[in-house]
Parts: structure tokens; C-alpha cells; sequence
């Protein structure tokens, strides 16, 4: 019997939908595999394995010899999932007494129904490998890394720290966090749907990938004699903090740069203020936080201040460059001039310098001279110099938080403010803007970019990129630059930078008393501007002493320290030093190489160093030496100073 035609067109409507929905489902599948398929598979990878990060080894910094400042060792972190424990309240107990961690608050952890749970980072190998031996279900321990900094508070400022996920908080590790981090590993393993590890379940093990090195134009050496140098003088001067800086004037390289006080990088959340020490639990957090950003802030490149007389090498420099000035100007001194209507004084007032030179001026750090010369430029020109050596934008300096100067803007100059600004007040900048700014104007008139990262290298010590600097523009002819190390030398030989002369170093350099606002408070910064050797600049260095007691003057204060601090690196870099035949017969002239006296007792190593004609200072407590510096081998003037550090020999075994 043949169908009717009713029933062939149900046939063919059930086929037709049949067929449309095969077609559907195709479509769908088609849809899944093409363009939700890496999502999907992704999505059943998940549910079916879990995965732990294992922290990448950061990156080191190193100083210009490849000495290590930060570098990383490895511990462990242990962890706790949840889904295989079997004992909550054994593993709390087993965790609480191997860590030394408090009993309830690993219980609490050891509770918390998550997939991965945290119990304790930067755990010793030994504790950690201790645990693991243990074996306790649920229970991880994987690979972590611990940031460690060897000299502790060396260039804390400008090093910086990081956090415990390790990533940099100030200074170079907050700067070169993207090339110092690395890239994370894992380990993975297949679960079930509840999250618990399949007995026969593989695992897989992605390695970390470790950070860059980044080498630095810091020398240690040089930051241990700036440091060493400033400390002293702070603590003997009672002063409120301190900072020295060396840099080559030639490409903008910081060999140095100390802040004091400074802090433990090693434990930088410890304050450093024993006053705020004592009332810290009484404090906010605010006020904490507070207090912390201070104790790690650096002055050298995040605060501004008038710089005083060392103002006075840009008014100098501007003015040999527009020709209002030369070598052999003649200047009146009476002590004082009024402009605007109001007195403004030269430093040595009520007496007067008189009749001088241009020069003679510079050497006198004479304020008359430089509002004359100032004048002379007028407003708009003495401006645009201000533009040219950039007080009014940031050096580039490879460090956060840098601060730019604060000027007055050209249509608020009067005459008065000329007159001040000439001299160094009624303008703030920083100490960095000032470095770059003498640089130029002894390095043929080129503007730098002060900076600290030289390159990367892998773990491997090979090259992986080296930074490059513009050369910035030219300020002022070399023409002008080569007058300015001349008169800047005479400032040392002749002038009030005195007492920074170092015979068979020819040192340029020029002094600063800048007092703070408000005027009349009694508060002062001395500083002492000096650079070496005044024919071809090498290194330059900016002391500065804030709010010193007692004698405050730049001269008296600065100049003994840059004497001290140049004595020692100017050695240490390779600069020999040409006697002139007056100097041949000084005994700063007679040269002493440095014996060896590590393993010695204190007395023996005295007698040692005192008998070549060198001076010691010891640190530490004990008998025995266990380091010196500088190292054996080196070779330093007669009478300089010797470091002997000590330790007990019952503490050495």
C-alpha cells in the first residue's frame, strides 16, 4: 500500500528538519571548534589541573666593577591546600611550631576553603626542606626568592627595596622593575572536579624565567669614602642631614650618592628616628606612613633649595658668554647696593672688598659683583640662561620622584628679584640640576643626563642592552667653558674654596652659605662644589650640610670635607697627581702603598699602618681584623685614613 500524500509530506517535513537541524548542530560545532575551542580547552585545563606560581629570580644590581649591591637568594614559600588536608589541627601544629608563627593564625589559614593558601614566605631552606621532609598531606613547599642587600644601607636611597611580592618600591628596583622582575614558572597538577591531586596524576613543571642584571656607574668604593666622609661631618656638626654627590661632568655617570641619615635595606620599615622610634605604636598609619616616605625620600634629586653662591658659576658663565663681562672687569665692593629701593648686603658687610676684578670677585664670592653682572644681562637674558641649563625641567635622572626648580616667571623678575636670583636665592632647584649644570659649564659647555643604569646582562654576563644618553644642547661656547675652569681653579687656589686645595691636584670648585627661609631663622646649608682636574674634569662632587650647628659657612665647613673626600678618590680613580716643584718637597707629596693586615689583631695592625704613616680607624668590636679599607694594595697619600674592621675571635668559628 503506498503511502498518501499526507503522510510523504510528513516524511519529507521530518526529514527537512532533521536535515536543518544536523545542519544546526554542525553550524555548532563548526562555531565551537573554530572560534570557542582554545577557550573551552582552556576552561577544562583549569577545572582538571591546578597550577602554582614559582617566583622568578630577580635581577641583580651591580655597581661599575660588578660588585653586587641587591642581589637574590634563594628559600621557600609554604603553602597549604585546603582539599587534601586531612588533620587541619595537625598541620596548625606542625606549621605553627617548625615556622614560629602563632598557633590560631596558621589554624585560620589552614581553615579557609580556597585552592591555595599562603602561610609563610622567605622561609630558610633548611626550616623549608625540614617541613618537606615531614610530608604532611596538603601541605607544598615551593621555590621563592628573597631579596638581599650585602652593604645594608649602603646608597639606600637611591638602591630602593621591594615588597614581599617583590616588586620594586623606590629607587633603581621601582625604576628597572620591568627588566629586574623576570617572568613567573609554574607547577602544574591534574586534579579531580573537587580539586584534590589524582594519585596517578602527572605533573608539570614550568620554569621561571630570571630577571636582567643591571649595572650601574656607582662604584662602591667610592660610595663607602662619601659615605663614610658626609656621616662624619652630620654627626659632628649636629646637622639635620647631609648629602655628597660624584658624577662625571663628561657623560653624566653618578659614581656616588649618599644621603645621611640613611636606613636598613635589609629591614626598611624599621624607622630610623629614635624619638619617633619610641612613640611609634602611638602613632597613625598616616603618620607612620608618613614618617617612612620621609626616612626613604632623597633629597638629592626629590627637594629643591637655594643654592646660594654656587648660583654664582650660571650668573658668571652668562655673563663671559654675552660679552658684559671679562676676566678683567673692574668692580667696586662698599658693602652693600640698593635696588628697588631696598639694601641688599654682600656677605662680608659691614667691611667691603673694594676694588676687584671679575675674577677676584668670583674668588671673594662677592655679591655685588654678580647683581652688577646681573644687571648688566638684564631680565629676559639672565632668563633664557636659566632655560638653557633646564632649572626649569627635570635632569632625567633614572630615579622616581625627581623634582624640578621653582622659578620666578619673566614677567614677576624686578629688579630685586634680579638681583637676589643672581646670587643664588629667590630660586629653588635641586642638587642634581646643579651638577648638571656645572657640568656643562666645565665639560665645553654641553648639558648631561645624570644617571645610574649602564646596561642589562643576562645571567649569563652577557650584554643585553646599553643605555644610550642624548647629548644634551650646548649652553655655552667652549670658549667661556675653558675661561670658567680657570676661574673656578683660582677659586680653590686663591679664594674662599681654600681649603680644598690638594697639592698635585689642580681642583676647581666654588662654596655656598645659602640660608633657609624663612630669612633671619638661623638656619643654614653649607655647601662645597669642587671638580677634578681643572684642566680635563673627571669627577665632580657637591657636598652639602643642612642645618649645621655652630660654624656654618660653606668654606669652613664644605671645604675640609671635599678635601677628605678628594684626597681619597681622586687616587682611587686613576688620577695621578703632578707636583709642582714647590709642592715636590710637601709630605702629601710622599706616597704609601697599603699593607695587608687582615688576620691581625687590632694592636698588630696599628702598629703596622701607623709605622707606614697612615692614620686608623677602627669599626666594630674585637681583636681581629677581618677586613680593611681600602684594600691591600692601594696606594695613598702620607697621614690618610685607614679602616680596620673588627670582630671577636670566638665569634669567628
Amino acid at each position: 500500500m503506498k503511502p498518501s500524500i499526507d503522510i510523504k509530506k510528513k516524511i519529507v517535513f521530518i526529514l527537512a528538519v532533521l536535515e536543518l537541524a544536523l545542519i544546526v548542530l554542525a553550524g555548532r560545532v563548526f562555531y565551537i571548534q573554530a572560534f570557542k575551542g582554545d577557550e573551552l580547552q582552556k576552561m577544562a585545563y583549569e577545572q582538571q589541573t591546578r597550577d602554582r606560581l614559582i617566583t622568578p629570580e630577580r635581577g641583580e644590581i651591580l655597581d661599575r666593577n660588578m660588585v653586587g649591591l641587591a642581589v637574590s637568594e634563594t628559600v621557600a614559600s609554604v603553602s597549604v591546600i585546603h582539599s587534601q588536608i586531612k588533620d587541619e589541627e595537625e598541620v596548625a601544629k606542625v606549621l605553627s611550631e617548625r615556622l614560629q608563627l602563632d598557633y590560631n593564625t596558621v589554624l585560620q589559614k589552614v581553615s579557609k576553603k580556597v585552592a591555595l593558601e599562603r602561610i609563610k614566605t622567605k622561609v630558610k631552606k633548611e626550616e623549608a626542606d625540614a617541613i618537606r621532609a615531614i610530608n604532611l598531606p596538603g601541605v607544598v613547599v615551593d621555590e621563592d626568592i628573597k631579596r638581599v642587600y650585602p652593604y645594608s644601607t649602603l646608597a639606600s636611597q637611591v638602591l630602593g627595596f621591594v615588597g614581599k611580592d617583590n616588586q620594586g618600591i623606590i629607587g633603581l628596583e621601582a625604576k628597572y622593575e620591568q627588566y629586574l622582575k623576570g617572568a613567573p614558572g609554574k607547577i602544574l597538577t591534574e586534579t579531580d572536579v573537587r580539586g584534590r591531586e589524582l594519585p596517578q596524576g602527572r605533573s608539570y613543571r614550568q620554569p621561571p624565567v630570571p630577571g636582567y642584571n643591571l649595572v650601574t656607574s656607582l662604584d662602591v668604593v667610592l660610595q663607602e669614602y662619601a659615605e663614610q666622609t658626609i656621616e662624619k661631618t652630620v654627626e659632628a656638626k649636629s646637622a639635620k642631614r647631609g648629602a655628597i654627590i660624584i658624577i662625571n661632568p663628561q657623560n653624566g655617570e653618578i659614581l656616588a650618592m649618599a644621603n645621611k641619615p640613611d636606613f636598613d635595606l635589609n629591614d626598611p620599615f624599621t624607622i630610623n628616628d629614635p624619638d619617633l622610634a619610641a612613640i611609634w605604636d602611638t602613632l597613625s598609619e598616616k603618620e607612620q606612613s608618613d614618617s617612612l616616605n620621609q626616612m626613604w625620600r632623597n633629597f638629592s634629586l626629590n627637594d629643591t633649595y637655594e643654592p646660594g653662591s654656587t648660583f654664582k658659576i650660571v650668573t658668571s658663565a652668562a655673563g663671559l658668554e654675552e660679552n658684559v663681562v671679562k676676566v678683567d672687569s673692574v668692580f667696586s665692593c662698599s658693602g652693600s647696593v640698593t635696588v628697588g629701593g631696598r639694601q641688599i648686603k654682600c656677605w662680608r658687610y659691614p667691611r667691603a672688598h673694594g676694588g676687584e676684578t671679575f675674577v677676584e670677585g668670583v674668588q671673594n664670592s662677592c655679591n655685588p659683583v654678580f647683581m652688577e653682572i646681573a644687571s648688566r644681562l638684564g631680565a629676559d637674558k639672565f632668563y633664557e640662561y636659566l632655560i638653557k641649563y633646564g632649572f626649569h625641567e627635570k635632569t632625567g635622572v633614572d630615579l622616581p620622584g625627581e623634582a624640578a626648580g621653582i622659578m620666578y616667571k619673566p614677567d614677576k623678575i624686578g629688579p630685586v628679584e634680579l638681583a637676589t636670583m643672581s646670587f643664588g636665592q629667590s630660586l629653588t632647584i635641586t642638587p642634581i640640576q646643579l651638577l648638571r649644570a656645572a657640568s656643562a659649564t666645565v665639560n665645553g659647555g654641553r648639558l648631561v643626563t645624570p644617571h645610574f643604569g649602564v646596561q642589562l646582562i643576562d645571567d649569563k654576563g652577557e650584554t643585553v642592552e646599553t643605555f644610550q644618553y642624548e647629548q644634551g644642547r650646548q649652553v655655552i661656547s667652549k670658549e667661556t667653558s675653558e675661561t670658567m675652569k680657570l676661574v673656578l681653579e683660582s677659586v680653590v687656589f686663591s679664594g674662599t674654596g681654600h681649603k680644598t686645595y690638594i697639592p698635585g691636584y689642580r681642583v676647581g670648585g666654588k662654596t655656598a652659605t645659602s640660608e633657609k627661609l624663612p630669612r633671619r631663622s638661623g638656619k643654614y646649608i653649607a655647601s662645597f662644589l669642587a671638580f677634578a682636574p681643572a684642566e680635563n674634569p673627571q669627577v665632580m662632587a657637591l657636598v652639602l650640610i643642612d642645618e649645621p650647628q655652630g660654624v656654618y659657612y660653606g668654606g669652613a665647613i664644605g671645604g675640609p670635607v671635599m678635601k677628605e673626600l678628594l684626597e681619597n678618590a681622586l687616587p682611587y680613580l686613576n688620577i695621578k697627581p703632578e707636583y709642582s716643584q714647590e709642592e715636590s718637597g710637601l709630605p702629601e707629596a710622599v706616597r704609601v702603598l697599603v699593607p695587608d693586615v687582615r688576620g691581625l689583631t687590632g694592636q698588630e695592625a696599628k702598629k703596622i699602618l701607623t709605622g707606614e704613616g697612615l692614620t686608623v680607624e677602627t669599626a666594630g668590636e674585637g681583636d681581629v681584623v677581618t677586613g680593611q679599607f681600602p684594600l691591600p694594595g692601594e696606594t695613598l697619600n702620607l697621614n690618610a685614613k685607614v679602616v680596620i674592621y673588627l670582630r671577636k675571635s670566638d665569634e669567628m668559628t
